[in-house]
């Protein structure tokens, strides 16, 4: 069974020629939205992806903006609204070292040197500078961690298991 990654939702349509808004969730919207890739549109209780080839893509303040092959006017793509995109796992690409998709860190246990466990990854935060993991620690009690080298010093995605060296203030 093919395992499926969302790379973004469409939340309206833009101008009269068939373009769409998508709000991405995704760290490499050039790559996903590349023209002549295809991507899979999962619609709200439908049980079948639609096939979308890309044929124009740019980004717009806040949104990135994509035309389909076929899809012609504004008429064609209103139906798409509330719609996710999305890749198969074949899709994605080899990520550098130290570079992690978004689904192998979220449920990941963090653990301290000192073996205190804090929790589980629950969010990723892309803030500015580096990424902020949030973690639901005991109490329910939010912690941020900043993933940068002086705090998380291993990440084994297999074991689904990280283990920090906590700065100071970064549990208080």
């Amino acid at each position: 069974m093919e395992k499926w990654f969302n790379v973004g939702k469409i939340v309206n349509t833009h101008g009269l020629r068939g373009e769409v808004r998508v709000i991405s969730k995704t760290d490499f919207p050039q790559e996903r939205y590349k023209v002549g890739n295809v991507l899979s549109l999962f619609m709200p209780k439908e049980t079948d992806p639609i096939q979308l080839k890309v044929k124009t893509y740019r980004s717009h303040k806040n949104f990135d903006l994509l035309t389909f092959e076929g899809y012609e006017n504004i008429g064609q793509v209103e139906k798409f609204r509330d719609g996710i995109l999305k890749v198969p796992e074949s899709q994605l690409g080899q990520l550098k070292e130290n570079e992690y998709y978004f689904h192998e860190i979220i449920g990941c246990t963090v653990t301290t040197t000192s073996g205190e466990e804090l929790g589980k990854v629950t969010e990723i935060l892309i803030p500015g500078a580096n990424d902020v993991w949030v973690i639901k620690g005991k109490g329910g009690k939010e912690i941020l961690i900043p993933y940068i080298e002086e705090v998380v010093l291993k990440v084994d995605v297999k074991e689904k298991q990280i283990t920090i060296e906590p700065m100071e203030g970064l549990l208080t």
